[in-house]
């Protein structure tokens, strides 16, 4: 009985620690399930239409296990006709180019390193080419730290959930080759060139006209001018 009553105290102790370690372990996996989710590199906007121009910012905020980020090295796929990076403070640009003067690969620099918990962005304007329509374009990044890298290279397979990947690469949706619009100004500057030639054939035609009419009238002025004159010479004889 004492021996009992001596260990029945004890069950609600290690009950309460139980649940003090369940609900550690479950606000743990609360919280770092977003923080995992949300550490990798970021592009926006993440759709753009075949044969047009996009300005994709790529962003962090985060670095290499904590260790302050030093550069982001970025890899330009195939379908990409072109791509010029933004310079921006705080960062130095160098490029590797194709024998057509494309860049293949676009490193950011940072002046400084990035502190783990900052949010930092980095820019490049780039021209999709019209047979990269109704595909997906992945843009690596490897990402440098004062200590270590994380390689943000990994690409979905068909079927394959994209957030089930642990260092996913950056991917932009191209979607049908985008429509100019209408040539309605220069509809409208063909119409206006008509009507500009209407005009001057009208006023082609209405010239001679207006000459002849100003030829009768200077004719009668003159002939009333004679005849005033006329006149006043027998008026005054």
């Amino acid at each position: 009985m004492n021996a009992s009553r001596t260990l029945s105290p004890v069950r609600p102790a290690r009950r309460s620690r139980r649940l003090v370690l369940g609900t550690a372990a479950g606000i743990a996996l609360a919280v770092g399930v977003p923080l995992a989710a949300s550490a990798h590199v970021h592009v926006d906007p993440g759709a753009a239409a075949a044969g047009s121009t996009e300005t994709l910012t790529f962003a962090f905020s985060h670095g290499c296990d904590g260790s302050p980020t030093t550069a982001l090295v970025i890899d330009i796929p195939d379908g990409v006709g072109n791509a010029t990076p933004i310079v921006q403070g705080g960062w130095t640009i160098t490029r590797e180019l194709a024998a057509d003067g494309v860049p293949t690969q676009v490193t950011f620099t940072s002046d400084a390193p990035v502190e783990d918990g900052l949010k930092a962005a980095v820019s490049m304007d780039v021209l999709f080419d019209e047979t990269a329509a109704d595909s997906q374009l992945a843009f690596p990044v490897t990402q440098t730290c004062v200590e270590g890298e994380t390689a943000w290279t990994e690409i979905a397979e068909d079927g394959q959930d994209p957030h089930d990947l642990e260092s996913p690469a950056p991917v932009v949706e191209v979607g049908a080759i985008a429509v100019e619009e209408g040539h309605g100004h220069d509809d409208a500057s063909a119409a206006g060139g008509d009507e500009h030639s209407a005009a001057e054939t009208t006023a082609a035609t209405a010239d001679p006209v207006a000459r002849w009419l100003a030829a009768g009238g200077l004719a009668a002025g003159i002939a009333a001018l004679a005849v005033v004159l006329v006149r006043g010479r027998k008026s005054r004889a």
